[in-house]
């Protein structure tokens, strides 16, 4: 595993993927910054961290392994290692809202941004971005943000819980190499954020309705069960679970 540290960058994903494209990066290449300027989260949004306090890592994987039906088990096993890497620091009520958002006490603890490389339909590498709120306790304008330190308390060493990640990532992509779908799937959908409770969702176009959770499919669309018992499956671009 090689580990590049830098002291500000805009992007850490963003500084990985130039790399990877002008040299052949080490398969487990680890960037970590100290700050972001232009930290990325899903859907183009912004993440954002104070300097020093926070996990701000980027990792590069060769996944030329997996088929392109299955880039979502790449999602499930980022958002598995995090948890668990944070349950090992007693971080108490973890789950993961859909699609890899990870929780606290029902509050953002942990982002994730993955960025897929696709060489003729195949996915070559992958580009796994996290931020993990860590030693920071305000979070400006951000009421469903929370941190490490405000759940339970104490400072932690960033050296220490990027480590703990990092082992889990180790694990689960071996998990993942052999090809164990079934076992990775069952793990997500027991972490997954308000399964089988009633639950308000937004629609692309606005509408409100509401549903149960019942898990993902394979290729990690959330299924809902709608009022008349029908199961429907919603990609990240239709669908908002509110909290």
């Amino acid at each position: 595993m090689h580990i590049i540290k830098l002291d500000a960058i805009d992007s850490t994903n963003s500084y990985l993927r130039q790399l990877s494209v002008t040299e052949a990066v080490e398969d487990f290449t680890v960037v970590v910054a100290n700050y972001q300027t232009k930290g990325r989260g899903q859907m183009g949004t912004q993440w954002s961290s104070q300097a020093s306090k926070n996990l701000m890592v980027s990792v590069f994987k060769d996944v030329s392994f997996l088929n392109v039906e299955h880039h979502f088990f790449i999602s499930i096993v980022v958002s598995l290692s995090i948890l668990e890497a944070l349950q090992s620091f007693n971080i108490t009520n973890l789950k993961v809202k859909w699609p890899n958002d990870i929780l606290s006490e029902n509050k953002k603890i942990s982002g994730i941004l993955i960025e897929n490389v696709i060489k003729q339909t195949k996915i070559s590498a992958t580009i796994i971005g996290f931020g993990v709120n860590v030693n920071q306790t305000e979070f400006e304008n951000l009421p469903e943000a929370s941190s490490m330190r405000l759940i339970s308390g104490r400072i932690y060493e960033l050296e220490e819980v990027l480590q703990a990640i990092i082992t889990k990532l180790e694990y689960y992509f071996k998990i993942l190499e052999q090809k164990e779908f079934e076992i990775l799937k069952t793990t997500y959908e027991n972490h997954l954020f308000r399964k089988d409770k009633p639950s308000t969702f937004r629609d692309a176009e606005g509408l409100l309705f509401s549903g149960y959770i019942k898990g993902i499919s394979n290729s990690g669309t959330l299924q809902v069960c709608m009022e008349d018992d029908i199961i429907n499956e919603f990609d990240l671009k239709s669908i908002t679970l509110l909290y």
